[in-house]
C-alpha cells in the first residue's frame, strides 16, 4: 500500500518528521510505502526551499486545498492551528497525526476528539516518547508486576532555552497561540508518559506556575532580537504563558506523583526524566541518555543501568548491533511506523485524539489549580 501525506508545517518538528518517513523503506520495509506529496505553510519563498530539502512533490499555501487530496494529514504547526484542519481531514476521512498538546484550549481539544470520533479516518497525536526503545522496556517491567504494586510517580522535564531575557519571543510564548507554556509544551509529555506506563489515570492535581520574564523583544525576520545596528530590539511583546510549573497528582490507584517542567534551568538542555517507585522495585529514565534504563529490584542492592541495545529489544532489531546507540530521532521513525501502520491496517491507534484530551484536560486542571490555590479534580475541570 501507498499513502500519500501532506504536512502542514515543516520546520523544526517538521524536518523530523520528514526525516523519519525517509527512513521508514530502509529500516522498517514492512511499512507502508510514503509518498511525500505536499507541503503547506505561509511563506511561499521558505515553502519552495523546504519542499526540495524535505523531499515533497510541491507546496500550497493553503491547508484547505490538500486535505482532501492526500491520506494522511499532518499537523504540526503551532497550537492554535490544530483545530481547524485537522477536523476538516477527519470530516473529508483523511487519517490525521497531530502535534502534542493536541491543542491550546480544552474547548478546541474536545472539538478534535469529536470529531475523530465520528471519522472513519484514524487519529493519532504525537506522544513520540513512548516509542524509546528503553520506555518500551520499562513498560514491560511495570506490566509484569516487577515493581510490585506502584506508589510514587516523579516526573521532570527540564530545559534552558528560555535562561536569557534578551532570546527573543516566539509564538510559544504566547498564550493566545500555544495556549500555556512549559506546562504544555514540555509537562503533556511527561503526563502522558506517566500514564502510559502505569496504564493509570491521573484522577486530581495541585498546580502552580510561574513567569520569569513578563515581556520580551521581537525578533526580526531571521530570528534575531536585534536591529540593524547589532542593537538588542527595543519592542517588546508581553510573555503569556508559564515558564515553569509544578504539580503534585493522585492517580485513580491512588499512586502519588510530582511533575515539573522549565525552560529556565540553567545547564538542561532536555532533561525528560521519569522514576516509578513501586512495592517491589523503581526504573528511572532520563531521555539524555536514552539507551539506558535504571532498574532496581528485591534482588539487587541498588539501582543497575541496563543497555537498551538487545535485539530482542523494542525496535531495536531494525537498527544496529547491540551497543551501537540510537537517538533522539529514532522515537519519530518508530512513532511514524506505528502510526502509518494501523492506517494502512484499519486497526486503532494509540494514543489517538481521546488520550490527547485527556492529557489537555489535567493541564487545564493544572491552570485552574494555580487559579484557585486548591486541589482540582480532573474529571470536575474537564466539565467547567
Amino acid at each position: 500500500m501507498t499513502l500519500s501525506v501532506g504536512f502542514l508545517g515543516y520546520r523544526f518538528i517538521g524536518t523530523a518528521h520528514a526525516n523519519a518517513l525517509a527512513r521508514l523503506g530502509m529500516f522498517f520495509p514492512d511499512a507502508p510505502t510514503v509518498e511525500r506529496d505536499v507541503l503547506v505553510g505561509r511563506d511561499e519563498a521558505a515553502l519552495s526551499d523546504a519542499v526540495d530539502r524535505l523531499g515533497f512533490d510541491r507546496y500550497a499555501t493553503d491547508w484547505r486545498e490538500v486535505v482532501e487530496d492526500v491520506d494522511v494529514f499532518y499537523n504540526l504547526g503551532p497550537n492554535n492551528v490544530h483545530a481547524e484542519p485537522s477536523i476538516a481531514a477527519l470530516e473529508a476521512g483523511t487519517h490525521v497525526f497531530c502535534e502534542k498538546p493536541l491543542a491550546h484550549t480544552v474547548a478546541d481539544a474536545e472539538r478534535m476528539a469529536d470529531a475523530a470520533a465520528a471519522s472513519d479516518a484514524t487519529a493519532g497525536v504525537a506522544f513520540n516518547y513512548r516509542f524509546v526503545p528503553a520506555i518500551r522496556y520499562a513498560k514491560r517491567l511495570v506490566d509484569d508486576g516487577a515493581l510490585g504494586e506502584i506508589r510514587h510517580v516523579r516526573a521532570k522535564y527540564l530545559q534552558d532555552w528560555l535562561v536569557d531575557p534578551t532570546a527573543p519571543w516566539s509564538w510559544r510564548n504566547s498564550e493566545e497561540i500555544a495556549g500555556s507554556g512549559a506546562l504544555g509544551d514540555l509537562g503533556a509529555h511527561s503526563l502522558d508518559l506517566a500514564q502510559f506506563l502505569l496504564d493509570d489515570p491521573v484522577a486530581r492535581v495541585s498546580g502552580h506556575l510561574k513567569t520569569f520574564v513578563d515581556e520580551r523583544p521581537v525578533p526580526d525576520e531571521a530570528g534575531e532580537a536585534l536591529d540593524a545596528e547589532g542593537e538588542e530590539s527595543t519592542e517588546t511583546r508581553p510573555v503569556t504563558v508559564d515558564d515553569a510549573y509544578t504539580a503534585q497528582v493522585e492517580f485513580d490507584s491512588g499512586a502519588m506523583g510530582l511533575f515539573e517542567a522549565s525552560r529556565y534551568a540553567t545547564g538542561r538542555k532536555n532533561a525528560n526524566v521519569i522514576e516509578i517507585n513501586g512495592s517491589a522495585g523503581s526504573i528511572r529514565f532520563d531521555l539524555e541518555r536514552l539507551n539506558e534504563l535504571e532498574v532496581h529490584t528485591d534482588d539487587s542492592r541498588g539501582f543497575e543501568t541496563v543497555m537498551v541495545t538487545d535485539p530482542d529489544d523494542p525496535y531495536v532489531d531494525r537498527w544496529w548491533p547491540p551497543g551501537h546507540v540510537l537517538g533522539w530521532e529514532h522515537t519519530l521513525v518508530h512513532e511514524n511506523y506505528e502510526f502509518l501502520s494501523v492506517v494502512a491496517s484499519g486497526e486503532a491507534h494509540a494514543p489517538d485524539f481521546q488520550a490527547g484530551l485527556h492529557v489537555q484536560h489535567i493541564l487545564d486542571a493544572v491552570e485552574r489549580s494555580n487559579d484557585r490555590g486548591e486541589w482540582v479534580n480532573v474529571r470536575e475541570a474537564s466539565k467547567l
